[in-house]
């Protein structure tokens, strides 16, 4: 759903509400909608029927993997009576509800799943369910007591585990019960988070995914605004024979909450002027797509440009160019001249990630220093890197010293990290730390607009250190009232606590600097006349502040804690997010969801993921926490993969083919020569990487040593490691599947190569249908022709058309 933001510039949740209700309805007839004027929301629904497999047992050990069961965990028909979706969204905080009621139709048992995509920015609340009658509730626990009540009902064989897995923007919430034939489960999951204003917008998606076909499909969005909303958009993927099935309706509502929370959303304001310092990665791990993509985000982001901006751009391998040494106007004959040098940038070699932002930084000096800066403008350096830096200084945390202490206090760093393997951890660190932000793109097809998207909305500048306060005695445990910067179409928030009882009017102050003026403001809200509101409606989320509050401080905390510089302030802070999170029921990091029926006989767990550093590592394999379960294989390309080859659509379930291994991945990390040749720089794989997913063991060799990590979990295919010391690596799965990793070792003062790895695979090897990547896709012979022979440009030589894989080439 995306919304608009308020048109005035300051709202709270104590002004006359607008509510707005969209139900969608399949089957049956629903309740119609609500809605007034001010805001935008847009719903998106996303349909989503395949679903991904996750075990938890509740009355049965999976380690009893009778074959009989095995049997029928494919065909086995499944009825899903109704699936309903309920939003209740009040001033942009979400809590959202997803019910399943589902019957084992078959006439023996087995195992049925609950699968929920949620935005990564949201907070598991709570997860309850009823299985044959015993009802289990959750509750949120530090997650070290959670995973010891768990241990012990697992010691007693009575539960496994709930997983959830990472995806692009979402995550995965993955359930699946084994239950009696002729059992009926209601699973019940609930989630909070706060809608981010982006553009002029909310958006708020819900994604619909039963995995049958549904008597019974609902989904209401409750939605109550402060300052009403201007309009709302409900645009859905479910396909034209659900066109008519939207409804929205209008109705006037107030609401209030015990805490306080303080919007700051201006419009109508002239931009401030630019200095921008594009840093690009240019190194060979950026060649082909993501550099395609880089160049045409760049072409559209330097057409925004104006004569009040100023800019230049810094691209970086193992060595540093600047296209400019200086800032120069944003005039439409500069950009030209820039563009073209985009266009010639030729990936290859390192990555000196450190020299490259010092560089910028430099500029961004010199020209402050030089008179060139207006003192009201806004100077910004966007680093946009895919990889870790292996050339100049390596070590991340000197990185980020340098950086730090270079920084001016009127400077930004905006980080964009491209694919899987950056290290999007210190690309954020670097970017909170010097006033700034980072996000991921992932490389895909759409790669270019979500660089030009990221841009977009740090494009325009309206206002410089922002400070909103409230008079000392009224309030307590406000959250960040100073903000560096306020780009248009974006929203300040601030939350709070009221300290005074009966308070009947809260002030608040906020000054500003824009590009003409030094601005103060000042509001006065009405606390008491809200109080009881939201307790009349059935459909509101009375709550909604105190949540938000919440909300808002532990991610302020867990960001304060990736910048602690000491383990005995991280401890402070964790301590903070653990009170918090209990006291407000949120899945965090450091706290996990325990499932538990009457007498807490059976527990059931949810745990928070870890964020990989490289997609290729995310946990989605069908070993869950509690055992190993029903096999479940799906052939699909990995996020993190180019699509080479067409691989199969269709799932294998039950009993793992003979013919098929899974779950091998090999990566390779290139390392630049010592020195160029013929304008040329040479790279090599300084580290190659095995992973067994299924098992979660993963080999790392390198030039200097080799790191065998071993996952934790039933292992029912062998894994074999092999290492000669100074020689070779040899890893073999199941028997079937081999990679070897040779050490190509060179003279020390030789002054142009490096030590370099070598990874060997024998043809013999049984990959799966699934079998993609530079090496992989040619395991099976491709299809090649050759046509359209022709004269070349050399009378000696022909040229023609050779089509690969439906690539089409030019060869001579």
């Amino acid at each position: 759903m995306r919304s608009a933001g308020p048109q005035n510039p300051l709202c709270s949740q104590t002004d006359p509400a607008g509510r707005v209700l969209i139900s969608l309805a399949c089957g049956r007839s629903t309740r119609s909608i609500t809605m007034r004027h001010l805001a935008i929301f847009i719903l998106g629904l996303v349909l989503a029927p395949k679903l991904n497999c996750f075990e938890f047992v509740v009355e049965e050990d999976w380690e009893s993997s009778s074959p009989a069961r095995q049997a029928i965990v494919g065909a086995a028909p499944v009825t899903v009576q109704c699936y309903k979706v309920e939003s209740r969204i009040t001033s942009r905080f979400a809590h959202t509800i997803v019910r399943s009621s589902v019957v084992n139709s078959a006439q023996q048992a087995q195992s049925i799943g609950f699968n929920v995509q949620i935005p990564k920015r949201a907070f598991i609340t709570n997860f309850t369910m009823n299985v044959n009658g015993i009802t289990f509730v959750g509750s949120i626990k530090e997650k070290t007591v959670a995973r010891n009540l768990y241990a012990q009902a697992r010691a007693r064989g009575k539960a496994a585990g709930i997983v959830r897995s990472n995806a692009m923007d979402m995550e995965t919430f993955k359930t699946e019960v084994h239950v009696p034939a002729g059992s009926k489960i209601e699973f019940e999951l609930h989630y909070q988070e706060m809608m981010h204003r982006k553009l002029g917008a909310y958006e708020h998606f819900v994604h619909l995914q039963p995995g049958r076909l549904v008597p019974h499909l609902q989904v209401d969005v409750y939605v109550y605004e402060p300052k009403g909303i201007s309009f709302i958009e409900a645009p859905s993927t479910l396909g034209e024979q659900f066109a008519g099935a939207i409804k929205i309706t209008h109705s006037k509502e107030k609401v209030s909450d015990g805490h306080f929370v303080q919007f700051f959303a201006p419009s109508n304001l002239t931009p401030l002027p630019k200095n921008i310092v594009f840093v690009i990665d240019v190194s060979g791990s950026m060649w082909g797509l993501k550099m395609k993509q880089t160049v045409q985000a760049m072409q559209t982001i330097l057409d925004d440009l104006t004569m009040d901006d100023y800019f230049s751009i810094v691209d970086f391998n193992h060595n540093v160019r600047c296209w400019s040494e200086d800032l120069v106007p944003g005039s439409s004959i500069q950009v030209e001249e820039a563009k073209k040098y985009i266009e010639t940038i030729k990936p290859n070699g390192g990555t000196n990630i450190n020299e490259a932002i010092l560089r910028a930084i430099h500029m961004l000096t010199k020209a402050s220093n030089h008179g060139l800066i207006d003192p009201r403008s806004v100077s910004m350096i966007i680093l946009v890197s895919d990889g870790d830096p292996t050339v100049g200084e390596i070590k991340l945390s000197a990185i980020q010293k340098n950086i730090k202490r270079y920084m001016r206090e009127e400077f930004s760093l905006f980080s964009l990290g491209i694919g899987f393997d950056v290290d999007y951890d210190f690309l954020e660190r670097i970017a909170m730390e010097n006033r700034g932000i980072a996000q991921r793109v992932h490389a895909s097809q759409d790669a270019a607009q979500q660089l030009q998207n990221f841009y977009s909305q740090v494009s325009s500048p309206l206002l410089r250190k922002i400070t909103i306060q409230f008079p000392e005695d009224a309030v307590t445990d406000v959250t960040q009232n100073h903000f560096d910067k306020f780009f248009s179409g974006s929203e300040l928030v601030v939350a709070g606590k009221i300290q005074q009882s009966g308070l009947s009017t809260l002030n608040s102050f906020t000054t500003a600097s824009s590009a003409r003026m030094d601005l103060s403001l000042q509001t006065d809200t009405d606390c008491q006349q809200l109080d009881s509101a939201l307790s009349h409606h059935s459909h509101s989320f009375a709550g909604f502040a105190r949540q938000m509050w919440a909300y808002i401080t532990i991610n302020q905390l867990l960001a304060e804690r990736s910048l602690a510089p000491t383990a005995a302030k991280k401890r402070k802070i964790t301590q903070k997010i653990l009170s918090l999170a209990v006291e407000h029921q949120f899945v965090t990091p450091f706290t996990a969801l325990l499932v538990e029926s009457e007498g807490g006989q059976e527990r059931l767990l949810a745990d928070l993921p870890k964020d990989p550093k490289q997609g290729c590592c995310a946990g989605s394999g069908s070993a869950a926490l509690g055992g190993r379960g029903p096999v479940q294989v799906v052939h699909s390309v990995p996020p993190w993969a180019p699509m080479t080859t067409p691989a199969p659509s269709h799932e294998v379930v039950g009993a793992l083919p003979d013919h098929i291994t899974i779950g091998v991945v090999v990566n390779g990390r290139l390392v630049g020569a010592k020195q160029m040749v013929n304008k040329k720089l040479s790279t090599y794989f300084g580290t190659i990487t095995v992973t067994y997913k299924p098992q979660g063991i993963r080999v790392d060799a390198k030039t200097e040593h080799i790191i065998l990590t071993d996952g934790k979990g039933n292992h029912t295919l062998s894994v074999k490691v092999s290492i000669v010391k100074d020689s070779h690596m040899t890893v073999t799965v199941n028997d079937k599947i081999t990679v070897t990793v040779l050490l190509h070792r060179v003279w020390k003062k030789n002054p142009i190569s490096v030590d370099f790895l070598g990874v060997y695979i024998p043809n013999d090897n049984k990959y799966s249908p699934g079998v993609h990547g530079l090496i992989g896709q040619f395991s099976v012979e491709p299809d090649v022709k050759v046509y359209n022979f022709r004269e070349g440009a050399d009378p000696m030589k022909m040229e023609a058309t050779m089509e690969v894989n439906g690539n089409k080439l030019a060869v001579t």
